[in-house]
C-alpha cells in the first residue's frame, strides 16, 4: 500500500491566509504561477517522458514519493488506532447525521459530520466530503452544497463524512486560523486520518471508498487520492488545472510540485488516481475553463496506456461558475454510484435526475461538535500553537 484556501478571491470563495514559508521560491508553485499556454505546453513536455504503462507507473511512483516528502509527511507520522468522539444523532428522511471528532496529532481534534443511511445494515461504500474555502456563517461544511451532497449520497446508501479544514467550523470557533507553518502537512494528514477512521468502521466496505469536494476540497480530493490507494473513486470539482496551483498555503505552501527529483502540476497529480475511476468536473468561469481541451486529454492518455480509459470522465459545464452546484452534483452522484456500486433505484425524479428535495439543511448550532454543553477535550491544543507529528517509531498502521 502506498504511504500514504483553494481558490483565488472569488464571489463566495476566499482564502485569507497569505502563503508564508521558508522555502526557496524556485521550489514553490503557487496560485496562477504560469499562463494557460505555459500549462498546456508543460503537459505536452511531461507526455514525452513516458510512452508505456510501465514508464508512467515509474513516473507516478516518483511523483507520489516527492509529494509526501515535500508536504512534510515522509516519513509518515504514527497512526495509532482512532478513538472517535461521536454524539448527537439526528434522524431525517432516509439518513442520519452525527457529530464526530478524531484526534489526528496529539491535541488536534478534527471535527465533522457523519451522514449514514437509515435503511440497510451495510457494509456501505464510504465517501469523504471535504469542503472549500467559503467563509462566514454559511461556509465550510455548513454550506448548502456540502450538506446536500452528503445527505443525498447517504440516503442512496453510503456513509459520508464531511470534515472541517483547519480554521473552519469548530476549530474556527475555538480560535484556530487558517494559517500555520505546518498547515498543508496538518490538513493533508487530517484527511489521511479521517480515511483511517472511515475504513475502520464495521458498516463501511473498505474496498469501496470515494472522495469528492470542490475548490479547496477539490485539492484535498485529488491530493489524498494521489498518495493513498485506499481511495478507489475520486471526483475533484472545479480545481484541477495545469496552470493554477492553488491559492492558499494549505494547497501550495510546501514544495510538492518541484524538487531536485521531480517537476509536476496539479493536472498530473490528479492523474495519479489512474487506473482508479476519476471524474473531473470543470466550469467556464475559473482556472478549469480549459479542462476539456487540456487537462482531461492528458488524463485520458494515461488511462488509455493503462487500458482503462472508460474509468476517466470529464463533466465540463462551460456556462457555469466556481461552485458545487446542482448540475455538478448530479454528475458526481451518477459517477460515484456507478463506480462504488450504489443502487440508485428509487432515488430519481421523474426526469431522471437525482432527488435532493428531501434534504434537511442543519443550522450551524446543530452541526457543532463542541460547545458549552460538550466542551473540547482537556488536552486540546491551544489555538494556532505548534504541534509535533507523532513518530512512526511509536507505532503506526
Amino acid at each position: 500500500m502506498w504511504l500514504l484556501c483553494s481558490a483565488l478571491l472569488m464571489v463566495t470563495v476566499s482564502c485569507t491566509s497569505p502563503i508564508v514559508n521558508d522555502e526557496p521560491a524556485s521550489r514553490l508553485r503557487q496560485g496562477s504561477f504560469q499562463s494557460e499556454e505555459e500549462g498546456r505546453k508543460q503537459l505536452e513536455q511531461y507526455a514525452t517522458t513516458f510512452d508505456s504503462a510501465e514508464q508512467w507507473q515509474q513516473r507516478a511512483a516518483n511523483i507520489r514519493q516527492q509529494i509526501l516528502r515535500g508536504a512534510g509527511l515522509d516519513p509518515m507520522p504514527a497512526r495509532p488506532p482512532i478513538e472517535a468522539i461521536i454524539h448527537d444523532k439526528r434522524l431525517y428522511d432516509g439518513y442520519s447525521v452525527e457529530s464526530i471528532s478524531i484526534e489526528t496529532v496529539p491535541g488536534f481534534y478534527l471535527t465533522g459530520s457523519i451522514y449514514r443511511p437509515t435503511e440497510g445494515d451495510g457494509p456501505f461504500p464510504g465517501i469523504l466530503s471535504p469542503h472549500g474555502h467559503s467563509r462566514g456563517v454559511d461556509g465550510g461544511r455548513k454550506r448548502a452544497q456540502n450538506q446536500i451532497r452528503s445527505a443525498v449520497l447517504a440516503r442512496m446508501g453510503a456513509v459520508v463524512i464531511g470534515y472541517d479544514m483547519v480554521g473552519f467550523g469548530d476549530s474556527l470557533l475555538a480560535g484556530w486560523k487558517h494559517e500555520h507553518p505546518k498547515l498543508m502537512p496538518l490538513q493533508t494528514f487530517n484527511s489521511i486520518r479521517m480515511l483511517d477512521y472511515l475504513v475502520s468502521r464495521e458498516d463501511v466496505d473498505s474496498e469501496r471508498i470515494g472522495i469528492t469536494g470542490s475548490s479547496g476540497g477539490g485539492t484535498q480530493s485529488f491530493l489524498l487520492t494521489a498518495i493513498d490507494d485506499r481511495v478507489k473513486v475520486s471526483v475533484p470539482v472545479v480545481m484541477v488545472s495545469a496552470h493554477f496551483f492553488g491559492g492558499c498555503k494549505c494547497e501550495s505552501g510546501h514544495p510538492i510540485h518541484v524538487s531536485d527529483q521531480h517537476d509536476t502540476n496539479n493536472a498530473e497529480i490528479a492523474a495519479l488516481a489512474a487506473p482508479r475511476p476519476m471524474m473531473l468536473i470543470s466550469c467556464g468561469d475559473d482556472w478549469t475553463k480549459n479542462t476539456d481541451q487540456v487537462e482531461f486529454p492528458y488524463a485520458q492518455r494515461i488511462y488509455r496506456l493503462l487500458g482503462v480509459e472508460k474509468n476517466v470522465e470529464n463533466l465540463h459545464l462551460a456556462k457555469e461558475k466556481h461552485d458545487y452546484g446542482v448540475s455538478k452534483r448530479q454528475g458526481a452522484y451518477r459517477f460515484l454510484a456507478k463506480h462504488l456500486g450504489i443502487d440508485t433505484e428509487g432515488h430519481n425524479n421523474a426526469d431522471g435526475s437525482f432527488d435532493e428535495s428531501f434534504v434537511t439543511q442543519e443550522t450551524w448550532q446543530r452541526m457543532r461538535v463542541f460547545d458549552d454543553k460538550r466542551p473540547w477535550p482537556q488536552d486540546a491544543l491551544a489555538p494556532n500553537s505548534d504541534f509535533t507529528f507523532p513518530s512512526a517509531k511509536s507505532g503506526s498502521h
